[in-house]
């Protein structure tokens, strides 16, 4: 969904405006980041927030938030205490989108504060004239019902059907659409939130859930460790609770909840095999909330509770690589955190480099190597497509909106830097740096730089003789993978490519491969690296011997369908309109919009299930995929 430009109307005030402080009606212009470039990226410098912590920083949130599902809006305030960091400061710099901002008061007065014009994505900047007195101010507002990172779902979109659903979605700025904050990942904020619901449902948030609260429609949480605004969640719910381990569980709705425990049943085994070589994890406990099919991710990190699709819920723990890349980030993301969003790949091939460790230590060397082999197919994929400024890891995000930064660069091409650092010095030693690394950085927000400076301190310098600077500035500030990069292996694949090889030579027929023992990473294998263009009476045999177009993995079905897509294989589309009209996570759907678009009939077909799904899919869905249906 494309933001609307709105101008705000808010309180003249003598220290802006040069007149008295009385209630006035006043639209203020101000320097939009995304209209001016310099030529030289300053470090450090969020781009994507109007917000002025390098002056006054705020540091901790009270929140007191009714639900209303009737209007869709999340009404009442937030209480920010701040310091000073420039003790001459006299304002307060909030980000905000789409609020309406009702009063601003402190010491129980109110006080002066402007809200600027919108940005096309940024938002509008909230100045507020900080008090003589004390270091707390109070802001009362009300979001809009089309808040960015508000889903609100009707009884009829849940699996329940009796019960409304609301969940929050804030990376990468998108908390400022439900609070009024300094949305910027180098602000680490601690919280408490009193949550007003329909006496029905549970509320739950990125901090100490208990899971057994009374549902009565009043509830208190508190996160004490500080963190970026992106890891505030709230979701609201017909939920309920089951205990997978000593910390860890899950939260869902009924009809789902012990399919979900028996396929995540692993998660604390990720835990414990995670702490034992990385460190202790520092969040208390682990749990994991599924949320309907319109998520629009896999996963999102948030502390304590981790978001998920129910699009990874296989039957056989195929897809649990996923919760081990959301606990992974209880390490590299939420303990050590992105500055800006330009550092996003320190989050995220950090991420997706433990990943693959986790995966490896709890299901074996196997299942690691053909999931590397996959990651690393999927990065080639974006390699070939993306320009080359958005190839690096460093990547230069201004005048743009950073939700573009996430592709698989900073997941799988970050990951494989790491992972070429780990042959090169020894994974003994590499391990050694990371516990280092984690524990150095333990709850602060870094740059590229920064990172790079520790590491040439504590790697590159006692390991001279096979790492140097000039290779790693080339894995962080060029386009493409270096020459001589690690390339994964899968000997599980060799036999894969036989198959697949045989059956395209007419060696064999499609019902003669010998697939009962192939994993799903096997068949996405195998259908991956398909050709790009097959016959009519290629497909239907494939989907005569292996029903893929009915296949209930998610994964396995959406290279199927962008294959019948590619290749108009008619017998797939009522199944391809299905998929896109219940599922909105954005992988999954958004290469079948893309390809459905490439042709006048596919449009037809996209812009049919578009119109049928947009009301259940979230903003960010919407926002994706709305362009290839115009």
């Amino acid at each position: 969904m494309t933001t609307k430009l709105i101008v705000s109307t808010l309180i003249c005030c003598s220290f802006l405006m040069g007149c008295s402080p009385s209630v006035k009606n006043e639209q203020t212009e101000q320097a939009k980041p995304s209209e001016t470039l310099a030529n030289e990226i300053q470090v450090g410098k969020d781009y994507h927030s109007f917000a002025n912590p390098d002056e006054v920083k705020v540091t901790h949130l009270l929140l007191d938030l009714n639900v209303d599902f009737e209007q869709k809006i999340l009404s009442g305030s937030v209480e920010l205490d701040y310091k000073k960091i420039d003790l001459s400061a006299k304002t307060l710099v909030l980000d905000t989108r789409d609020l309406t901002i009702l009063n601003v008061t402190a010491n129980g007065k109110d006080i002066p504060y402007v809200l600027s014009s919108q940005d096309s994505f940024l938002g509008a900047a909230l100045t507020i004239e900080l008090p003589l007195e004390g270091n707390t101010v109070k802001v009362e507002y009300h979001t809009s019902p089309q808040a960015s990172g508000v889903q609100w779902l009707t009884p009829a979109q849940t699996a329940g059907k009796k019960q409304p659903f609301l969940f929050t979605q804030s990376q990468a700025i998108h908390a400022r659409s439900f609070i009024p904050l300094q949305d910027s990942p180098q602000v680490r904020v601690t919280y408490e939130a009193k949550i007003h619901t329909p006496k029905a449902l549970l509320a739950v948030m990125s901090a100490a859930n208990d899971p057994n609260t009374p549902r009565d429609g009043e509830y208190e949480f508190s996160m004490p460790q500080p963190i970026p605004s992106y890891l505030i969640a709230l979701a609201v719910g017909d939920l309920h609770f089951k205990a997978m381990g000593e910390r860890t569980g899950v939260y869902s709705e009924a009809s789902i909840l012990d399919a979900a425990a028996a396929e995540f049943e692993d998660t604390e085994s990720m835990l414990i095999a995670t702490e034992e070589t990385f460190g202790p994890y520092s969040w208390d406990r682990y749990d994991l909330l599924i949320l309907p099919p319109s998520f629009p991710f896999g996963g999102m990190e948030n502390p304590r509770l981790s978001f998920i699709t129910p699009t990874v819920i296989a039957g056989d723990k195929s897809l649990v690589s996923l919760i081990a890349h959301e606990l992974a980030h209880s390490w590299s993301g939420n303990t050590v955190t992105n500055a800006t969003w330009r550092d996003l790949w320190l989050n995220e091939g950090f991420t997706t480099y433990l990943t693959y460790r986790i995966m490896e230590m709890v299901y074996g060397e196997k299942r690691f190597a053909m999931e590397a082999v996959l990651g690393r197919q999927d990065l080639q994929a974006d390699i070939d497509t993306l320009p080359a400024d958005d190839q690096i890891l460093a990547i230069d995000l201004r005048g743009r909106d950073p939700d573009d930064v996430f592709s698989n660069i900073p997941y799988e091409k970050g990951a494989l830097f790491l992972r070429e650092l780990e042959q090169k010095v020894g994974r003994a030693e590499f391990d050694k740096f990371l516990l280092a690394y984690f524990k150095h950085f333990n709850f602060q927000s870094i740059t590229t730089d920064q990172f790079v400076d520790y590491l040439e301190l504590n790697l590159v310098k006692p390991h001279s003789d096979v790492l140097s600077m000039a290779r790693i500035n080339e894995w962080i500030h060029a386009p493409g993978v270096p020459a001589g990069a690690p390339e994964p292996q899968s000997d599980a694949f060799t036999v894969v490519d036989q198959a697949r090889n045989d059956w395209l030579e007419g060696k064999i027929s499609a019902k003669d491969i010998l697939v009962t023992e192939w994993a799903t990473h096997q068949w996405l294998y195998f259908l991956n690296n398909m050709p790009e263009k097959l016959t009519q009476e290629q497909l239907t045999e494939l989907d005569a011997a292996f029903s893929l177009t009915q296949s209930h993995n998610n994964e396995i079905a959406h290279s199927w369908l962008l294959m019948g897509v590619k290749n108009w294989y008619e017998p797939a589309f009522p199944r391809l309109h299905d998929y896109l009209v219940s599922i909105g996570r954005n992988k999954l759907v958004k290469p079948l919009y893309k390809a459905l678009s490439e042709t006048p009939e596919g449009k037809k077909m996209a812009q049919k299930a578009f119109a049928e799904a947009k009301d259940a899919y979230h903003p960010l869905t919407v926002k994706a995929n709305e362009g290839f249906v115009e």
